[in-house]
């Protein structure tokens, strides 16, 4: 399941710094706006404790987890959705990914040349926000234009449909209120789908602070950002790049070691992927074996055949039964047979939903 989120921000805030941390790659990150003109796409392991558990219970040469996709997206500036910079390609590139990662300065550093000459984290949000709402606007006027007048003289339902949920969103967008925010039916949703508004999609804010302030948690400006996220239901953030990026050199243990040391429990990258993962709905379920442990993606709500259908096509298509168990459940008892031997192991339809930590043998037949 091929699912992405794209990190966006004005230049010269951290995006490429944080792109590198996170891929483990050494992309270009200089000094000046449109460092990064083509985006950069890179693959990462979501981190999950339990397959630790899993790879030492069965023993497999093969673990797989479940991994997440960022793209980097070179910096919007001011008038990116009428052409400014390189704003209109840009623009495209976003509506390319399913969520939104904006970086957000909250450092001051008197050699690293600040897009707009001064730090203010909430003009830089605001700067990028404008851009999308007038983005998704143009959109849904060019749109309306197009079908209004048939709506209102043949009375075509579909097209009335279509025109009342433009016309809602265009209120919505006129008042600055982004379409993430907007309660929509879910025949709203579909209608609009395949718009692929860019204020539609989930987004998360990272307040990039310096060194010192990851160490003591917030700073002036990173309480700015959280205020501002929590009036908008938005999640957030506060990693420190540059040091993220220092700790992506470093083994397993050493990052530990080097995290406790500074006071810090818990790397940003760790928590930037958990909720990114989270903020898209997925959730994770489990292959086990002795020649493979595997972690496999799945929405949130998906039923089994269709989960059955991610490892491959015929399983969903000749799905018959699941045999499931929980990983709580066998994290207890430690053994497949005891899981069974306490009637926790679990013969499941076409119709169960899908659970987190769900360790699954799919029946089928074609």
């Amino acid at each position: 399941m091929s699912l992405k989120a794209g990190i966006v921000g004005l230049p010269n805030v951290g995006k490429s710094t944080l792109f590198n941390a996170i891929t483990k790659q050494n992309i270009l990150a200089a000094n000046y706006p449109f460092a990064t003109i083509e985006p950069n796409v890179g693959v990462v392991i979501v981190p999950d404790k339990r397959l630790d558990f899993l790879k030492n219970l069965y023993n497999p040469p093969s673990v797989v987890p479940t991994t997440f996709e960022f793209t980097d997206i070179a910096g919007l500036v001011k008038g990116a959705s009428s052409g400014e910079g390189l704003g209109n390609k840009f623009l495209s590139h976003i509506r390319e990914v399913d969520a939104i990662i904006e970086v957000v300065r909250c450092f001051d550093d008197p050699e690293i040349t600040h897009v707009t000459g001064t730090t203010n984290p909430i003009e830089d949000i605001e700067i990028i926000n404008i851009e999308l709402v007038l983005a998704d606007l143009e959109i849904i006027t060019n749109r309306i234009g197009k079908i209004e007048k048939k709506a209102e003289t043949t009375k075509d339902k579909v097209a009335q449909l279509e025109l009342n949920v433009l016309k809602k969103c265009r209120e919505s967008l006129e008042n600055n209120n982004p379409l993430r925010n907007l309660e929509l039916t879910i025949e709203e949703r579909k209608i609009i789908k395949n718009f692929s508004f860019l204020t539609l999609k989930p987004l998360i804010y990272v307040a990039n602070m310096d060194e010192e302030s990851i160490v003591n948690g917030e700073n002036q400006y990173s309480k700015l950002v959280a205020d501002y996220a929590n009036k908008e239901n938005s999640g957030v953030i506060n990693m420190c790049a540059k040091l993220e990026s220092e700790l992506a050199s470093l083994e397993d243990e050493e990052k530990k070691e080097f995290l406790k040391s500074c006071g810090i429990p818990e790397s940003g990258l760790d928590k930037l992927i958990f909720a990114a993962y989270k903020l898209l709905g997925l959730e994770t379920f489990f292959t086990v074996g002795t020649d493979e442990v595997r972690a496999w993606t799945y929405e949130k709500g998906m039923k089994a055949p269709l989960c059955a259908g991610i490892i491959h096509n015929d399983f969903e298509r000749g799905f018959i039964k699941a045999e499931v168990m929980s990983y709580k459940d066998l994290e207890e008892l430690k053994d497949e047979k005891k899981v069974k031997e306490n009637g926790r192991l679990r013969i499941e339809g076409k119709e169960y939903i899908m659970q987190d930590g769900d360790i699954c043998y799919f029946r089928f037949n074609v």
